[in-house]
């Protein structure tokens, strides 16, 4: 249990420490922000601030998880190796984008294909290798069921399986890309998100049913692989964001880019999928749910009508027009997010103590 506090704080301390290196470097090589014109006036002063930040949490977490394994004298598992190994491909690609868009002054970063192929090569990955590797159980780190607090129903084959977590990918993945547009919006949801992933890891490993006689609700226990693994990339994950957010928040010194984004989105997708909480993700991860959900909102009624329901997309600028300030949007989406948290959290819990 212990290199769940493990991961966490050297998470938070590599950040703390690596990010402003990384801000000194990329300053030197000019590597800055690129600001829409179009967008609130204010965000006029942000364009130059240094760009794929996002390098800087995925390193820390990587590094986090691997070293907590060295300290606590356990082995990597599965399930921990396969959701890095997604965050890191998705981060990639947005790296990709970022590069072409700052170092090639290409404005738009990767075609709309290539940026897609990469993301599908991904999650298809991913999704393959996650049915495999089987433990003493038969558990793999993903499961061909349909998942709210644990899996229902019936089975949906490997292909569909590979479909649905593609779009749990594609979605998460997009959804806290279009979150990142205010300075450490994106950043401090996902401290609270991860925190609640935390929380489930280390309560189904209690709970698993690997654990027989000594569970204390027989009834309802999880059948999960490695949820404490899991448990360490989440805490990894929080204590990396939560350092990076200490640079990132108004007035943010860096901003995480697609880099950052797209590897937050597809770990988010990947802890949910593994932990089999794919629904319960909606829930938890809320605000992005929200966000996305804008701008679908706005360029469907766009199309149909002709007229825009929001000043601007997605949902956190109509708020800027409005007149509130940026730190205002930030913290009173942080709250919402909160919320989320906690209902999705409750939920989690009322579907255990149900089956007692």
């Amino acid at each position: 249990m212990n290199q769940v506090l493990f991961a966490g704080v050297i998470g938070l301390f590599l950040t703390l420490i690596g990010t402003p290196l990384l801000i000194k470097l990329l300053a030197r090589k000019g590597y800055g922000q690129y600001i829409r014109d179009d967008g609130p006036r204010e965000h006029a002063s942000k364009r130059g601030t240094p760009t794929m930040g996002g390098i800087a949490f995925i390193l820390s977490t990587v590094a986090a998880y691997f070293l907590s394994k060295v300290i606590s004298g356990e082995s990597p598992r599965y399930s921990g190796v396969l959701v890095l190994g997604l965050m890191v491909g998705m981060g990639l690609v947005g790296f990709l984008d970022d590069y072409i868009k700052i170092v090639k002054r290409r404005s738009l970063g990767l075609r709309a294909k290539a940026k897609m192929a990469g993301q599908l090569i991904v999650g298809v990955a991913f999704a393959v290798l996650s049915l495999q590797f089987a433990d003493s159980r038969g558990q793999t780190p993903a499961s061909t069921k349909l998942s709210f607090i644990t899996d229902f129903g019936w089975t949906i084959g490997p292909v569909l399986f590979v479909i649905w977590a593609l779009f749990m990918i594609l979605a998460m993945s997009n959804g806290v890309n279009l979150t990142d547009g205010l300075d450490g919006l994106a950043t401090g949801a996902s401290v609270l998100v991860f925190g609640a992933y935390t929380f489930i890891g280390v309560w189904q490993f209690q709970e698993s049913c690997a654990n027989g006689e000594t569970l204390t609700n027989p009834g309802a226990c999880y059948e999960v692989r490695d949820p404490l693994d899991l448990a360490v990339v989440a805490s990894a994950l929080m204590g990396s964001c939560l350092g990076f957010l200490w640079w990132n928040t108004s007035p943010a010194k860096i901003f995480m880019g697609d880099t950052g984004s797209l590897a937050l989105g597809g770990v988010l997708a990947g802890l949910a999928i593994c932990s089999r909480t794919e629904l319960l993700l909606a829930i938890l991860g809320g605000l992005f749910v929200l966000i996305t959900m804008s701008v679908v909102i706005q360029v469907g009624s766009f199309r149909l009508t002709g007229k825009r329901v929001f000043r601007m997309a997605p949902l956190q600028h109509h708020f800027e027009l409005k007149g509130w300030s940026e730190v205002l949007v930030v913290v009173r989406f942080w709250i919402i997010q909160g919320i989320c948290v906690i209902v999705g959290l409750g939920l989690f819990y009322a579907g255990w103590a149900a089956d007692k």
